[in-house]
């Protein structure tokens, strides 16, 4: 079947929206707007005869058919990018793809970037942030960091760090003040991850037995539940290395209780294949040292300007 070049921008558009497997987030990335999106989708499964996603409540998922169309499209792109970039290489510049959870980049990777970019201004990255695994075609990630059991097809694993899993709220969270054991964690409002251990696992391990769970707030992304802790939406069970840096601003405190250790741990991995390149290397490397590091690095926060003095009499003046 040939497609018109008039059902090209579709194809790209449908690429971004299988990838995201979001219409919202293929708008953003694309400046488009939802709706757009949804149009392109429909033309091209229209053209095709096909239904390319299935559309829920909760949002879209790929077809069967959509999943063989999406990595056909994802490989192609990734031809005509991989030579577009050769086209024009820059000298001493080395490009780097990684790919990892959204979670783990916001409040792990990223704050520690600016201290590698320090040490290695010849290196660019690519981050892809996204709960899909990496695919290691040709074009795709020369990296990427995965929480899993740490063994996977055709792909060298290397382990980074361990995580736990604790309890944790806003300090304005109401009826804080009265949470001094895991079972009166049980009393305030939940919010869950969606994570394959979640407050009933925990609440075993705490040793507390016959308790009925009551409905929670959930989000899909372990990043928005933490925000909403943050928020003062409820008490989340957090990840070690996700809670961080939100601890040490003290927007979130640890709640009574035992950690519970994950039954996952966070990985390096790339194709067994073929040799990682030195700029690959060089990254691997800076990972395996950071992840000995349990602080999270956090941007200074500027001096404020004094205000200018008060001509009111100094017995007026607050303490």
């Amino acid at each position: 079947m040939n497609l018109r070049p008039t059902l090209l921008p579709a194809l790209g558009v449908f690429a971004a929206a299988a990838r995201h497997q979001n219409f919202a987030h293929a708008a953003e990335e694309l400046h488009l707007t939802a709706s757009a999106v949804s149009h392109h989708v429909r033309k091209l499964e229209s053209l095709l005869g096909a239904r390319l996603f299935l559309r829920h409540a909760r949002g879209v998922s790929l077809t069967p058919e959509g999943r063989q169309l999406a990595d056909a499209a994802s490989a192609a792109l990734a031809d005509v990018a991989a030579v577009a970039g050769n086209l024009q290489p820059v000298a001493g510049i080395s490009v780097l793809r990684i790919s990892t959870l959204h979670s783990l980049a916001y409040c792990w990777l990223l704050p520690r970037l600016p201290a590698f970019f320090a040490a290695h201004p010849h290196v660019r990255l690519e981050v892809d942030a996204s709960p899909a695994l990496a695919r290691f075609e040709e074009g795709g990630p020369d990296l990427a960091i995965r929480y899993g059991p740490g063994h996977w097809p055709r792909l060298t694993a290397h382990h980074l760090m361990d995580d736990e899993l604790f309890p944790v709220a806003s300090p304005a969270l109401p009826g804080l003040a009265g949470t001094r054991t895991p079972r009166d964690i049980a009393a305030l409002p939940l919010v869950s991850d969606m994570g394959l251990q979640g407050w009933r696992d925990w609440f075993q391990a705490a040793g507390v037995r016959g308790l009925s769970l009551p409905p929670m707030h959930t989000f899909c992304d372990s990043t928005d539940a933490m925000r909403a802790a943050v928020y003062g939406i409820g008490a989340v069970l957090a990840r070690t290395h996700v809670a961080q840096p939100y601890l040490q601003r003290y927007e979130l405190v640890r709640l009574p209780g035992p950690a519970l250790k994950a039954r996952f741990a966070y990985y390096a991995v790339h194709p067994s294949h073929r040799a990682p390149s030195p700029a690959a290397m060089l990254f691997l490397d800076w990972l395996k040292q950071q992840a000995l590091e349990p602080r999270t690095p956090l941007p200074e926060t500027p001096h404020r300007a004094r205000p200018a003095a008060s001509s009111a009499p100094r017995s007026h003046r607050h303490a």
